[in-house]
């Protein structure tokens, strides 16, 4: 993996495998996952988000606080609404390469060899 960072400095390195797995945790839930697939093709309100996403409102918006803190969502109010948007559309392309490989892992497990599977479980 070192490579494909292409730096020599070892501090360098280090700082972008640091920030790397601050993403990834960020990303490490699916309920955020949830959140990023309902707001794949257009922004909404919080109030949408819980008509698609069984949560409590309470739950969700400590979830989307934290993706607008990462720099994930941006947001925006209007009236008395709240309204998320992608902000980053490389981390959404991202989680859905991940979730797209996983789903064909899931829906023919014989298809793809257990060397290229990107969940070890989806074969379960």
């Amino acid at each position: 993996m070192e490579q494909m960072i292409g730096s020599d400095a070892p501090i360098e390195k280090a700082r972008v495998f640091e920030l790397a797995a601050e993403l990834f945790g960020v990303l490490a839930t699916p309920m955020r996952l949830r959140i990023l697939g309902a707001l794949c093709d257009k922004e909404k309100s919080v109030s949408q988000l819980l008509q698609e996403i069984q949560t409590t409102q309470p739950n969700l918006s400590q979830h989307l606080h934290l993706l607008h803190r990462a720099g994930v969502l941006a947001r925006r109010k209007e009236g008395t609404q709240v309204i998320y948007r992608v902000q980053n559309e490389k981390v959404v392309a991202l989680c859905r390469t991940v979730c797209t490989q996983i789903a064909m892992e899931l829906d023919a497990p014989d298809a793809v060899p257990d060397a290229e599977r990107m969940s070890p479980r989806a074969g379960d």
